[in-house]
């Protein structure tokens, strides 16, 4: 009977730790109104880097090292990927992105969802909408948001690291401007 009631406790006990870090994921998320930060980024093997800037809702403006002047960038309707020799535009919509972005719409699903942990210092969040499973990767320890993987637009396993994270800076007003073509 000893046993059982060890077993019973240490279950409510994972259990409340584990709402504890699902709170207090969702509470930093709310408290977060921009993040700047580094990123590498794994698309089927081709490694790229740079800086990125996220403002919520469904903005981003990012610069690729050594990549031919690449920029990305959302003014929270349309997604740009632009370089010297290409521009590309999307509507956010249809992008992977548009979920990721949309810090209500994480928090909502974060609710809802069941966590995982993953090296015992990661929380990782699977979400699936609208044709799209997003897996979403939280730090364990300062629960912010640092990575996500995705199929993109085209098909490709994209996987994306951040890190150097600095929250609610004051950034460039016209920071999420949408390049010209030219």
């Amino acid at each position: 009977m000893f046993r059982f009631f060890l077993i019973f406790y240490f279950f409510i006990l994972i259990n409340n730790t584990n709402a504890e870090l699902k709170e207090k994921i969702i509470q930093n998320l709310r408290q977060t109104n921009n993040l700047n930060f580094k990123f590498e980024q794994n698309i089927n093997g081709k490694i790229e880097n740079g800086n990125c800037t996220i403002e919520y809702p469904k903005k981003i403006f990012c610069e690729y090292a050594r990549s031919k002047n690449k920029i990305l960038v959302s003014n929270g309707k349309s997604l740009v990927i632009k370089t010297r020799t290409s521009y590309y535009r999307y509507p956010l919509e249809k992008t992977p992105l548009n979920l990721i972005l949309d810090k209500n719409f994480l928090i909502n699903k974060i609710y809802k969802l069941n966590e995982r942990i993953v090296d015992n210092n990661l929380v990782n969040f699977t979400i699936n909408e609208k044709n799209n499973e997003i897996s979403i990767f939280f730090d364990k320890k300062s629960f912010e948001l640092i990575g996500w993987q995705n199929t993109d637009v085209y098909q490709n396993f994209n996987i994306t690291f951040l890190s150097s994270i600095r929250k609610n800076r004051v950034l460039e007003k016209n920071l999420f401007k949408l390049p010209s073509q030219n």
